[in-house]
Order: C-alpha cells, then sequence, then structure tokens
C-alpha cells in the first residue's frame, strides 16, 4: 500500500519487506526448502547478473565509495520483484495483496480529482499539489502510476467477485485515464496511456483483425490531439524546444534538457562503451562534458532521464545488454498466468518500457518502487495462476 505514499513511508516499509524477507523467505531457502514453482521463473537470474556487474564497477567507479553506494541501492529495488514472487506463495495471497495495492492507488486517484474539484486534500504533501494535482509525487509520476492503475483495473475486473465490483473497477480506469489525458501535463504519462488504450483495443479485436489493430495507436494519438488540450499543447511543446535545441542548443527547457543528457551521456558511452564509469558517475560525467554550457538547474542531476543510456554510462554497452535482457525476462515471466494476468502484466511492462525511454524510472525513487512492486504482484499472480502450477498443486492435494 505504501507505493505512491510519501517517501518516508516508502523507504519504511520497503526496509520491513527486505529485512522479513531474510527471516521469512531466504532462511528457509538456505536449508533447502526450494518454492519449486518459482525457479521456473527466469528473471532473477539475469537480474542478479545485471546487478553483479553494475556493483563490479564500484572497483572503478571514479566516484567517492558512499555515492557509489548509494546509486547501487537505488539499482537494487529490482530485488522487491523476486521478494514479493517468494512472499505470496498461493493466488489467494497474490490476489488480496493486489486489492490492497490496488486500493491504496485508488486513493491516490480520488485525492488528486479532489484536487482538480478545489476540494482541500490536508494529506497532500506535493509542493505543486494544487497546480499539477499530484498528491505526494510530482505530475511525471503520477500521470504514469494512474494509467498503469487503468490498465491493471481493466484487465483484472474479472477476477472481482461481484458486478457492482466490476462496474467500479471500469469507473477506476475511466477516471485513471481521464486524469492521466485531461488533467495533468506529464508526457510521458501520455504516452503510456495511449499505450495502455491501444493494447486493449488490440486485445478487444478480433483475432483475424489483430494487424488492422497495430493502427490504433496512431488512431488513439490523433484522437487525443484533438480533444485534449494538455496533449496538445505538451505535443506541440515538444516539437518547439526539439528544434530550439537542434538549431541552436537551447537547454533552457524540458525537451532541451532531456536531449542534453542524452547527448552527454552517448558521448560518455563513446569514451568507454566497455566498462564505463562505474555506478553512481553519470552526474560527474555530466557536468564535466557539458562544462557549464548547460542549464545550471540541472548541474546536480544523478541521472539522464533514460534508463538505458544511464547504465551505459555507469557500466557500459554491457549494462545496457543486461538491462535489455532483464526486461525481456520479466515480461516472459508475467506471460505464464492466466490470459488476464498476462495482459496486466504485459501493459505494465509496456508502461515500464516506455518511461524508461524517457525518464530513468527504475532508478528513480517513488515511481521505481511502484514498477517493481506493481511487477513482483503481478508476476506472483501470474506464476501462481500457471496451468502447470495449478495442475501440480491440485495433484498433491
Amino acid at each position: 500500500m505504501a507505493v505512491g505514499l510519501p517517501m518516508a513511508v516508502v523507504s519504511i516499509s520497503k526496509a520491513l519487506l527486505l529485512v522479513s524477507a531474510l527471516g521469512l523467505v531466504l532462511w528457509p531457502a538456505l536449508q533447502g526448502r526450494r518454492d519449486l514453482a518459482a525457479a521456473r521463473l527466469r528473471s532473477p537470474p539475469v537480474m542478479l547478473a545485471a546487478l553483479a556487474f553494475l556493483a563490479l564497477s564500484l572497483l572503478w567507479t571514479t566516484v567517492p565509495s558512499g555515492e557509489a553506494l548509494g546509486a547501487l541501492g537505488k539499482h537494487a529495488k529490482l530485488l522487491m520483484i523476486p521478494v514479493l514472487v517468494l512472499f505470496l506463495r498461493t493466488r489467494r495471497e497474490a490476489l488480496v495483496a493486489l486489492a490492497w495495492f490496488v486500493g491504496a492507488q485508488v486513493f491516490l486517484l480520488l485525492s488528486s480529482w479532489l484536487l482538480v474539484l478545489g476540494v482541500p486534500v490536508p494529506w497532500a504533501t506535493a509542493d505543486t499539489a494544487t497546480l499539477d494535482h499530484a498528491v505526494f509525487t510530482n505530475y511525471l509520476g503520477q500521470s504514469i502510476m494512474t494509467a498503469t492503475l487503468a490498465a491493471i483495473s481493466w484487465h483484472l475486473r474479472g477476477y472481482l467477485p461481484r458486478p457492482w465490483m466490476r462496474r467500479a473497477a471500469v469507473a477506476v480506469t475511466a477516471l485513471g485515464l481521464a486524469s492521466t489525458l485531461l488533467v495533468m501535463p506529464g508526457r510521458t504519462g501520455h504516452l503510456v496511456a495511449i499505450a495502455m488504450i491501444s493494447l486493449a483495443l488490440l486485445w478487444m479485436l478480433p483475432r483475424r483483425m489483430r494487424f488492422a489493430g497495430l493502427l490504433a495507436p496512431v488512431a488513439v494519438a490523433a484522437l487525443l490531439l484533438v480533444v485534449s488540450e494538455p496533449v496538445r499543447y505538451r505535443a506541440t511543446l515538444v516539437v518547439d524546444e526539439s528544434q530550439a535545441f537542434a538549431e541552436r542548443a537551447e537547454t533552457r527547457s524540458s525537451s532541451g534538457e532531456r536531449l542534453n543528457f542524452w547527448h552527454r551521456s552517448l558521448q560518455a558511452i563513446g569514451e568507454r562503451p566497455w566498462t564505463g564509469f562505474g555506478v553512481g558517475s553519470f552526474n560527474q560525467q555530466y557536468r564535466r562534458l557539458d562544462a557549464g554550457r548547460g542549464n545550471p538547474v540541472t548541474f546536480g542531476v544523478r541521472n539522464p532521464h533514460q534508463e538505458f543510456l544511464l547504465w551505459g554510462v555507469e557500466a557500459g554497452v554491457g549494462a545496457m545488454l543486461l538491462l535489455c535482457a532483464l526486461l525481456y525476462c520479466l515480461y516472459r515471466d508475467l506471460c505464464l498466468g492466466e490470459r488476464p494476468v498476462v495482459r496486466a502484466g504485459a501493459s505494465a511492462m509496456a508502461a515500464l518500457l516506455i518511461s524508461c525511454m524517457f525518464n530513468s524510472i527504475l532508478f528513480d525513487a517513488a515511481i521505481g518502487d511502484f514498477f517493481c512492486v506493481t511487477i513482483g504482484l503481478l508476476m506472483a499472480l501470474s506464476l501462481r495462476t500457471a496451468p502447470e502450477v495449478v495442475q501440480a498443486r491440485d495433484s498433491a492435494a
């Protein structure tokens, strides 16, 4: 439930999760009592290899060890995914955990709508809550989380036992998409929402029309450019800011800053393509390569707002390939179970991939924790509803 709440709550909850995992999950495993179902997952070995590769770069990192270890700790939040899968050992446990998770996200969504309606929300701690209607984080993170919540509510509504609950899930989907597309200005959130709608439309089409469904993102985007002022304004702004960066290296804009981060990241990767500069080194290398030419506001930035480039700067091309392999294995592990879970998991992975293209999502605190918990919960449900696992459980019974 803590995901999406203030960072202090998230940090305490994450610490409790990882500490309790040592006693309730890892200790039985060390004694030889294995979770045979979880042993089928492909992502944990790849995840450990990726984190080990980043940890190895501590040997040559160009920043102080304390700073490097702090950055490695931010990457290590990925471990929440397999820990959650090991905790949730039955279909019922996974569904209960998802229900609490969704309930907390719905509270966040309704709080945001209260802000839109001008109703005082005493628990809203975001600095710009009354301007962009984000409750605890910023509009970028909340818009992505809300769009992802909308997809999960839509695809998993069939697991709800009563008709009114299923109708409520549809209402959550509508409110979530409306909040992302009509209220919040986050451009990445707009892209994620377009992807969520497009995937849902694609899966609703008959199989013989699936190829035509590939045009759904274009059609949805075109419609939103007509009906949504935030989408139209922010899309126009991207074009104008990108042109300004290309013509005169203008970095004092959101798009200009990102393009400058990416440019400096590619320069750094070009200098050390195989080893990188070590975990936690992005800020140092960005300031060195930028040499004060960019926006002074960004001199303290710790990531390039692109997950793949961050891994490349820190540990080279090999780390980028490991990240790609990890995302693929996470997707495959989400495809083990029943169709609604597979579709919810695929939607979450699509949201994560899009977000990683424009932000260092897994490195960032609140939104990174959100995706790790989301994927961990959906993977647990997918694994516990996999046909082979259900058959083995029934045979044992």
